[in-house]
Parts: structure tokens; sequence; C-alpha cells
């Protein structure tokens, strides 16, 4: 094969790529999509250059307009979060989290935080399952002790266990709240004053949960007693691919120096420009947007519920936030996995997910008992809780009626044709065209 025809098929899978998501429901709660306005700013000349270091004091010379996109990144940052500093150089959540690490801890000391199945994410993980924290920092890491009932943390558990810890000498440096699945707010207060008590700091990953945070419709972290919070800026923060690290001003230059010289060198700056229209965004639409994404949840969870799913937290009105945990095992399909590969194949995208107890129960990642659905991206098109009964409806015919997938995904092409515009946005476009510039 030659080299152009392999050149031609990267644009080939590009545009098909394009094409599925134009025909298909998108509910990963990990995923969203940026406006046009931001897709500009993507393929601008910024991704071509350097700035190194903090704005006005440069390695590069030619910065003099990044520092300016910069500075508005930081000036809305801080206006959105009500935050004293703003670090937005971080080129993801992992790096946020990583510098949080490298500001607050040393190498063998210890942080809190959740498991994996219980909600953590694979950046706060230990050593031996080559976590982030504990392969590239070296943290050692204990876990919250977690009520599988409430989906959440047990306040009186962990206290009590960081108080065991303390009497038999091992310390918690750090308290990391937050994860990759957590659908009602953490309880930070409570655990930030026994924190203190130990001169411990107390942080919170936000990646998911930063567009509800800005949006006002979630807790609060940096009112709630945290030293830092972290974020990836892409999932209910309907910006690019990048992440920031939001803190008070006696953190400043600890938190500046972690990130550079420590953990980036250029923090691609094409998305940087991005993140700044999206703040922009996120200030005029964002209390609509964060409402609508949890109305939408709420719907979506209740419209499967009464369809015969399992959805966790039903006795809490299934979550309040975007994310809905689904225990999937009792379902025909029997594990997630099965459930994840013919949704897909119906136009319906969602991702398999840890349940609290599947390891106790001999299960494990790949064919795990739930599935996790969120509704960050589907509310950008302009989604409303009826459409969550029709989406209930698709996905209840393909896990429990038999229908086959293909029929599915032709009434899904035909459910989204309606759903094709970035909604909460300046300049309402199609969400899905490929812009072709060559």
């Amino acid at each position: 094969m030659s080299v152009r025809k392999d050149y031609d098929k990267v644009f080939s899978l590009l545009k098909s790529h394009h094409e599925l998501f134009k025909s298909c429901i998108p509910l990963i709660a990990s995923e969203n999509i940026a406006s046009r306005a931001v897709k500009e700013t993507l393929i601008s000349d910024f991704g071509h250059r350097y700035a190194e270091g903090w704005v006005g004091k440069r390695a590069y010379a030619g910065c003099k307009y990044i520092d300016g996109v910069e500075s508005i990144a930081i000036k809305l940052t801080k206006k959105l979060f009500n935050a004293e500093f703003v670090d937005v150089r971080p080129i993801s959540g992992v790096v946020a989290n990583l510098v949080i690490y490298t500001t607050f801890t040393k190498p063998g000391e210890c942080m809190m935080n959740l498991s994996i199945p219980s909600g953590g994410h694979i950046s706060m993980a230990p050593r031996r399952l080559g976590g982030t924290a504990g392969a590239v920092h070296g943290l050692e890491v204990e876990y919250f002790v977690y009520d599988e009932k409430e989906l959440n943390i047990d306040v009186d558990g962990t206290i009590k266990k960081i108080r065991s810890l303390e009497r038999d000498g091992k310390t918690i440096n750090l308290f990391l709240f937050g994860g990759s699945v957590f659908p009602f707010p953490h309880p930070v207060r409570e655990i930030a004053e026994v924190a203190k008590e130990y001169g411990s700091v107390v942080a919170y990953d936000a990646a998911h949960v930063s567009g509800l945070i800005a949006g006002g419709q979630f807790q609060d972290p940096l009112r709630e007693g945290v030293d830092a919070m972290s974020s990836s800026t892409h999932k209910t923060l309907f910006g690019p691919q990048r992440g920031m690290v939001l803190t008070w001003n006696k953190y400043a230059d600890r938190i500046k120096k972690a990130t550079f010289p420590g953990l980036v060198s250029n923090h691609h700056l094409h998305t940087l420009a991005g993140l700044a229209v999206a703040l922009s965004e996120m200030i005029e639409f964002g209390k609509s947007y964060a409402k609508q994404v949890i109305k939408n949840a709420k719907a979506l969870g209740k419209a499967l519920y009464e369809r015969g799913f399992k959805v966790l937290g039903e006795h809490k009105g299934f979550t309040q936030s975007h994310t809905l945990i689904i225990d999937i095992v009792r379902t025909p399909l029997k594990d997630g996995m099965s459930v994840e590969k013919r949704l897909e194949e119906a136009n319906i995208i969602i991702n398999r997910n840890l349940l609290p107890w599947d390891i106790r129960d001999g299960r494990h990642y790949m064919q795990p008992g739930g599935i996790r659905l969120g509704t960050c991206e589907v509310t950008r098109l302009g989604m409303r809780e009826s459409e969550m009964e029709e989406i209930a409806e698709f996905m209840k015919s393909v896990v429990f009626d038999g229908v086959s997938p293909e029929k599915v995904a032709k009434d899904v092409a035909d459910f989204r044709r309606d759903y094709q515009t970035c909604r909460y946005c300046f300049e309402e476009t199609d969400a899905y065209d490929y812009l072709k510039i060559r």
C-alpha cells in the first residue's frame, strides 16, 4: 500500500467517525462535544508554538498574544469558580492530579481516596495497579470506607479508619475526594475537619463535575475546606481536552513550580485558547446547562428503572450529577462488556464499569457487573427529559427485548436527525460536521 493511500485513509476514517456520531446516542460520562468556536482555536497557529513558563515570564519570544489568551483563561476560571489562584497549564486531568501530588506530597507518603470499584480514577491508584499515584509519584494509597448502598463515602467509618491509622503511626498526608464515578456530592466538610487535625492536605478531583460546580448545581469544594481542586476540562465542562488546578494564593508559587518545570514543558496552546472560549460559554450558559444535565440524568435513571434496569441509588433519586450506574448482572446479557458491545451495535455508546462489590464477587474490569451512563453530551445536543424516555426505550429493546441491534440502530439514527446542533454556546452550529480545510 502506498503512503498516499494511508494518508487518504486517515481522512476517510475521520469522516466515518463523524458520521457515526451524527447518528448515535453518546452516553459516555467522560465525554462531551465542543462548540465550533472552540474548534476554530484548535486549528490556529497556537498549536505550533511554545510558551514555557508563566504569563509574562516565558522562555520563548513571540508570546505576547499567547500571554493575552492565557490571561483571559486565568481570569475566566477564577470568576467561574471563585478561586484565588488557578493554573490552566496542565494538559490533562491526570497531569492536574500529578501537580497536586507533586505540590503537597513526597514519594513514600500516603494518600486516601476512593478505590477504583467505588469510583476512584486510575490516577489515584497504587503501584500494584499501575496507577499514577503509586507508579509515577510513589505514593502509598489507603481507601475511604465506602457505603455501597448510599454510593458515597462512609463518614463515620472513614473517620474511625483515619484515627486507627494514626494510632498505628500511619499519617494520611493527602485526602483526595472526587473520582470517575460519584453520582452524589462527597462529604468533604466533615472529613476535612478531621484531616486538618493531623495537618493533612485536602484536595478534590472535579474532572467529572467541574461543569456542574461552575453552574452552581453541585457542591463547592473550595468553600468546603479543600486546599486545591484539580480538573479536566472536557466532561461536564465542555471545553477541549486538557486540565487545570484551582487553589488559594498561599499555594500559588508551589503549584506554579510543580506544573513547570515539573510536569509540563509546552502546554498545548491551541487547546488553551479553546479552553478560554469554553469558559466564556460556561459563564454565559453554564447554569442552565448544568441544571438540564442533572434533570436529564434523573429522568434517564427513572425511565430505565421503570423498564427493569437496576439503576443504583433509586432511594436517592438515582443521581445528583450527570452520572448513572446500572447493575447489569441480572439482565439477559449478564455483564457490562456484553451490554456495551450490544448497545454499540445499536449506535448507543456507553461504557462498562466496575460496581463497588465486583472484585469481591470475582468479577473483572473487562467483564464487570455494571455500566456507566452520562448525560452531558446529549444535553448539549438539546435533549431534555422526554428524550430520556426514548433513550431508555431504545436500551430496553436491545438489552431486555432481544430486538436486533441493526434495527435499533436505524431507529436511533432517525431519532438523532432532530438533534444535530451544539447548544449552550454563542453561535449554535452543527455539532458533528467534518470541517475540511485542505
